[in-house]
């Protein structure tokens, strides 16, 4: 913990640095650069990225709000300092609070900027919080924002985890995005569970990690007019990532390592229809926890019926798959969307159906040093087919998917899932 506490005061300390120098900043340029943000598009813009400007703090709109199955409600404030702030120095901070398990999470961030043409940036933080057991996020998405995400209603398993970690980013060209982390956790799980190593049972643990990660773009094309520059997407997209955990390096516990790899291809049949797919894969070797595992983005409550189960859709999740019934050290998904035209019923009453398979296979070594938990593995492939119907009232549609193949459930109510779906866009 000492570690801990030594990168805490660096990072209060960089904060209190970028706060003396945001307080020296030439006024009047500020006010310049803030009438531009309060124009009505730039500010639809703005939040359409997730956040909401303000004079020198852009608000994060993800952290207004949430609910999931251990924090009930969640809910506090966050954000990014702006260029009005500072253009070579940033603060990225919040502080939420959990209803249903009473505690206070936050981050305490900062960076700098080292070179202004490749957007290069050192950045540190230090998190308390809590992560989904199971997850493997890029670091390269911190790039993207979403209104609402569908499947973090549902998440029910947790673990704890106290984070210090230093970061660079690094655009290489337009086209060439890469990321690298350096970070020291401790992580607690918040259910009962051990992980069983050399006659030693881990109820919670500390880990020494380096990530590396890539986003490649190819076809994106770069458009300059009017003196204004805009990235227009081009398909497909990739994204890797490596990371690598050091036993015996600050207290560390494991060793292991984890190579992840991402591909979203778009293929566009005329204005109105498109095909999308999604294809996931991740490997993790060594002496992998189950907090650094992976699952395959299941989003189906554990109850008895349909109707309990009724919740709200997600974009790449399997919706007839259960919660923590399937954990990996090797998987891959594929998720394949088809959006028909819509129906033009009325000027605003504009429904589009969208047609969606997901299959998904794995498998895990040594499942016997998982204690304490059950799940099963995903060797034999899983497959689930079904149809959105979007946009029915304010965004929300509806969903029904089947589960079919050699996970099928022995009782047909099971193998169904129905569920409203949630679209809009500014």
């Amino acid at each position: 913990m000492r570690y801990f506490k030594k990168i805490k005061n660096g990072l209060l300390l960089l904060c209190f640095f970028s706060l003396n120098i945001a307080l020296a900043q030439n006024p009047e340029e500020e006010s310049v650069k803030i009438n531009d943000t309060t124009k009505s598009s730039t500010l639809l813009k703005q939040i359409g990225n997730g956040f909401f400007p303000t004079k020198v703090w852009n608000f994060d709109l993800r952290y207004l709000i949430k609910f999931n199955q251990f924090e009930g409600f969640r809910t506090g404030l966050g954000g990014i300092t702006n260029d009005a702030f500072s253009e070579k120095y940033r603060i990225d901070s919040y502080l939420v609070y959990g209803f249903k398990d009473n505690r206070f999470k936050y981050k305490i961030g900062g960076g700098f900027r080292v070179n202004p043409k490749t957007k290069t940036w050192i950045n540190l933080h230090h998190i308390n919080d809590l992560m989904e057991t199971g997850s493997s996020a890029f670091l390269t998405d911190s790039r993207t924002f979403s209104f609402f995400e569908p499947r973090l209603l549902n998440i029910d398993l947790f673990h704890k985890h106290i984070t210090s970690a230093v970061s660079v980013e690094h655009e290489i060209n337009s086209k060439l995005y890469a990321k690298t982390e350096l970070s020291v956790s401790n992580i607690n799980p918040t259910y009962t569970y051990n992980y069983v190593l050399d006659g030693q049972a881990f109820s919670n643990f500390e880990t020494t990690t380096a990530k590396v990660a890539i986003q490649w773009d190819p076809f994106n094309l770069t458009k300059t007019e009017e003196k204004q520059t805009t990235i227009v997407n081009g398909y497909p997209k990739f994204t890797f990532q490596y990371t690598k955990s050091f036993k015996d390096v600050l207290n560390a516990d494991f060793n292991f390592s984890k190579f992840d790899f991402r591909t979203i291809h778009k293929i566009q049949h005329n204005k109105d229809s498109h095909t999308i797919g999604t294809l996931s894969l991740g490997v993790a070797s060594g002496d992998t926890p189950l907090t650094h595992l992976y699952h395959a983005y299941p989003n189906n409550i554990n109850k008895e019926t349909i109707l309990q189960r009724f919740s709200v859709a997600g974009i790449n999740s399997f919706e007839t798959m259960f919660f923590n019934e399937f954990f990996s050290d090797r998987f891959s998904t594929i998720v394949l969307k088809h959006y028909i035209k819509p129906f033009h019923i009325s000027q605003r009453f504009n429904p589009q159906l969208v047609l969606v398979t997901r299959y998904a296979i794995g498998n895990i070594n040594n499942i016997e040093r998982h204690q304490n938990i059950t799940f099963d593995r995903l060797n034999k492939g899983y497959t689930e087919s079904g149809f959105e119907i979007n946009k029915l009232i304010f965004g929300f549609g509806l969903s029904a998917t089947y589960r079919y193949g050699a996970y099928h459930l022995p009782n047909e109510e099971d193998n169904i899932a129905l569920k409203f779906t949630f679209n809009i866009s500014l």
